[in-house]
This record gives structure tokens, C-alpha cells and sequence, in this order.
């Protein structure tokens, strides 16, 4: 929708420039921790199957994956750096991911970019996410920063039930409800609420979580 990638470069690049003095706080934070990058590059999954680079804050110690593979982060996960703890919480480790959002790769609102291969919580070995249901009908859209997944559903959940998340967003989505879910997301991280393995907003959005389960 033209609508929304006019609404997607105004407010990204309204975003960055806003958020400048943050981005030297948290490049100086992340450097003087480990002495490591301060960036974080990683391929994601984007519209049509396309892979594209994700840029974000580091927020995981230095080769965080060597010799286990891609997997998502856990509660309490050792890999994770005492500033990254705070960066995922607020959910500040995302912010270079407004360039991408700038370049087109992804938008604000959308199915989250994921890698194109990575280990579900209820399996051990590595799996294209093209494999699970919905997979390829969640790609027709970009992904997002945020979504109805990320606002909704739990961490710990298995891939294939956040896809059903995913793809009611696909089949409902609208620009109305794109400001919708960038407003819950700003309530949540306003308090702290992104690293939460359980419900994030509680009574706020107890009516648009019993709607979306009742239609999925």
C-alpha cells in the first residue's frame, strides 16, 4: 500500500533523527562492555522469500552462537551482555533497524523478520521457516518491527502457533490497525515489557487478544 510506505519512510526517518543522542549512548555503552562491534548483522527473511541484512544493536556476547548454531534467545540467557538485557527489554536493540525500514526491507508493522533457518522452541534441529504452515503466505507482506505476534503472544510459544498470529495480520491488515499496534508497542516499551516471557499488556489489549484468538 502506498499509503503505508509513505507513513513507513516518515516515521523512520522522523525515528532516526529523533533518536540520534541514543544511538551514542548505547554504541558507547556496548563498546566500553566488551570492546566488541556495536553492530549486529545477520540475514532475515523479507517479502516474496527475499533474505536481506538486518542491522541491530549487539546485544549478545561476541560469537554468541559458535558451536550450538542459530537459535533463538531464552529467558535468562547467558549469551546475553548486561546492556543487552536493558536493549531487549526496551526493545532499543532494534533501532538500526530503521534503515531498514528506510531501504524497503522491512516495515513498521508486519510478521517479524526471521531467519531463514533457525531452531523452534519445541524442536532441536534447524528448520526453514518456509517449512512450518503459513510460512510462504506470512512472506507476502514485509516484515515488521512489530506485529501482532510480537505484541500478543508469548516467547516461549512454538513457531507454528505465532504463525497463526502472523497470518491473521496478513488477511486484516489495515492502515488503521498499523497505528493501533505501533501504539501498544510504544506502551510496552515504555515499561520494560519486551523481554517478558508472558502476557506484555495485560488489560490494554485483553478485548484485541480475545478477538484475534477467536478469528484465528
Amino acid at each position: 500500500m502506498r499509503l503505508k510506505r509513505v507513513f513507513d519512510l516518515v516515521l523512520s526517518v522522523t525515528g532516526f533523527i529523533l533518536s540520534l543522542p541514543l544511538w551514542f549512548i548505547f554504541v558507547f555503552a556496548i563498546w566500553i562492555e566488551d570492546g566488541g562491534s556495536v553492530f549486529y548483522s545477520q540475514e532475515r527473511a523479507g517479502l516474496g522469500l527475499r533474505v536481506f541484512k538486518s542491522l541491530k544493536f549487539r546485544s549478545m556476547m561476541r560469537d554468541a552462537e559458535k558451536g550450538i548454531g542459530p537459535q533463538q534467545a531464552k529467558m535468562n540467557d547467558p549469551r546475553i551482555t548486561r546492556i543487552g538485557r536493558i536493549l531487549r527489554k526496551t526493545a532499543m536493540d532494534e533501532l538500526p533497524q530503521l534503515w531498514n525500514i528506510i531501504r524497503g526491507d522491512m516495515s513498521f508493522v508486519g510478521p517479524r523478520a526471521l531467519r531463514p533457518v533457525e531452531m523452534d522452541s519445541d524442536d532441536p534441529m534447524p528448520r526453514s521457516i518456509f517449512d512450518f504452515p503459513g510460512g510462504k503466505e506470512r512472506s507476502s507482506v514485509l516484515p515488521g518491527l512489530t506485529g501482532v505476534a510480537q505484541v500478543l503472544v508469548k516467547r516461549n510459544i512454538s513457531r507454528s502457533e505465532k504463525f497463526k498470529y502472523d497470518l491473521w495480520y496478513v488477511r486484516n491488515r489495515s492502515f488503521s490497525l498499523d497505528l493501533y499496534l505501533i501504539a501498544l508497542s510504544f506502551m510496552i516499551t515504555l515499561k520494560g515489557g519486551w523481554g517478558l516471557i508472558g502476557d506484555k499488556l495485560g488489560y490494554f489489549a485483553k478485548d484485541f487478544k480475545a478477538k484475534v484468538e477467536r478469528e484465528l
